[in-house]
């Protein structure tokens, strides 16, 4: 730590003169640095804290980039002709917004991506559902045979994609804080999957949220429309180029679901898919992701074959609604993604049936009302058990509805929850809220969460 120090010092005793300055010394800012790094392009760094995740390699691979840490220095900011913001600083950062009052310009890696490409953009954000729908499509494209440039908010960020050489194709899962700053995406397709509140601890409401999202509808390409969500479909701009989607019976045209002889199809207007018990990840709000994918891949001209062979073959991904066991006669899943009040509802209603949901839950609410997620349990919930900082909320939001249990760690929590299960039943990891306030990341509580249930079968 005293090295950093020192650093910090040394650094801010020079001119704090510089075009171009990186805000937030995280993955996306070190991707940026090293972007701007092979341009030859002359910058600084700056982060609020003293010792950001990428900065011991920041320094072994670029020791001549002058560091600003500790916090964000309003000179340095306002002195900036641009700032190359990270997504994880908000606009409205004290130091921030007086740069940009001042007339400094101020844009994120994936406007700067969009300005460098050479291939067409698939470009996928929303609440939830958004890291199913990018790799499903990327999953899809390669079986056609194209060559894929995965990544922006999963994986691997976009500016480092342009190192990886021509792509036929590249599919960016975007998220509303790297929309904020994005006016040259122009995606070939893009979709806002649906909206429910999250981040509501950085946006003023969920318009303000709302309108961050719809940019990446910006641009002239197709507009996949999720016609079952009221703030989507207000996206719609009628002009464009539309391909919708709806779990219900859809009209011409429109991706749906519909049943013939009590068995449902995915289908277009008429035409039949698919059955849908052939889409192997599970729950009706990967249904939902399906028919977005095969809208997007509609788009992108990609042979049905390759597509639902997909659908048909894809196992999902960690942490999101993933099952983990099944412990006499209980299912076990790990949705730890589901960090918003919507996703756990969408991950509830997926996965119930008659009541027999028993939710884990709980961590840093980011402001969200958890008097939604009363509304889906009242329908879906047997009981629940509730754990980090936010747990009393969700407790008080649920308590008249269902029963209520408090534990002290996910450990207590699994073991609560296995003392409540009976045959039929699903035990399902769903938080509604971050990790931040008990794990290092959702991936860590998910792996807790795995493992305290792993302790029950031995």
């Amino acid at each position: 730590m005293s090295c950093v120090a020192e650093q910090t010092v040394e650094m801010t005793n020079t001119d704090k003169q510089f075009d171009t300055v990186i805000v937030g010394l995280g993955k996306t800012g070190f991707s940026c640095a090293c972007y701007l790094a092979d341009q030859n392009v002359e910058f600084a760094v700056t982060d609020s804290r003293n010792d950001p995740p990428m900065l011991a390699v920041i320094r072994e691979q670029y020791p001549q980039i002058p560091l600003y840490l500790g916090n964000f220095d309003t000179e340095l900011l306002c002195n900036a002709n641009q700032l190359l913001i990270s997504p994880g600083v908000s606009l409205r950062e004290p130091a921030v917004a007086n740069a940009i009052a001042s007339g400094v310009s101020v844009y994120g890696d994936i406007e700067l991506f969009s300005q460098n490409i050479t291939a067409p953009v698939v470009a996928i954000t929303g609440s939830n559902g958004k890291s199913t729908v990018t790799t499903l499509i990327a999953e899809m494209a390669r079986a056609a045979g194209l060559k894929v440039g995965l990544g922006g908010n999963l994986g691997c960020p976009a500016l480092d994609l342009l190192r990886e050489g021509k792509v036929d194709v590249y599919i960016l899962e975007l998220s509303s804080f790297q929309l904020e700053t994005v006016s040259s995406l122009n995606a070939l397709a893009s979709v806002v999957l649906n909206v429910t509140e999250d981040h509501m601890d950085r946006y003023a409401g969920l318009e303000d949220y709302t309108i961050a999202k719809a940019h990446i509808y910006d641009g002239d390409g197709t507009m996949v429309i999720n016609l079952d969500d009221p703030y989507v479909v207000k996206m719609r701009r009628e002009e464009r180029k539309v391909l919708g989607f709806t779990l219900a019976d859809p009209p011409e045209s429109v991706y749906g679901v519909r049943c013939y002889d009590n068995i449902r199809w995915l289908v277009r207007g008429s035409k039949k898919i698919m059955p849908v018990d052939m889409i192997r990840i599970a729950g009706e709000h990967n249904v939902a992701n399906s028919l977005a994918a095969l809208a997007l891949g509609d788009a992108l001209k990609l042979p049905e074959e390759a597509m639902l062979k997909i659908l048909q073959t894809f196992a999902g991904l960690p942490h999101r609604c993933q099952w983990v066991a099944e412990v006499n006669g209980v299912r076990w899943y790990n949705d730890s993604k589901g960090t918003n009040v919507g996703a756990a509802s969408a991950a509830i209603r997926g996965l119930a049936d008659n009541k027999n949901v028993i939710l884990i839950a709980g961590g840093d609410g980011k402001g969200a009302d958890f008097n939604k997620l009363a509304e889906v349990a009242s329908d879906h919930i047997r009981a629940a058990v509730v754990i980090g900082r936010d747990g009393p909320l969700l407790k008080q939001a649920l308590q008249g509805i269902v029963s209520v249990y408090d534990a002290s760690d996910m450990k207590a929590a699994v073991n609560t929850a296995a003392k409540l299960a009976v045959t039929g039943d699903v035990v399902l990891l769903s938080p509604a809220c971050a990790s931040f306030d008990m794990f290092k990341d959702y991936q860590a509580r998910g792996h807790a969460f795995i493992k305290a249930v792993e302790t029950l079968v031995s």
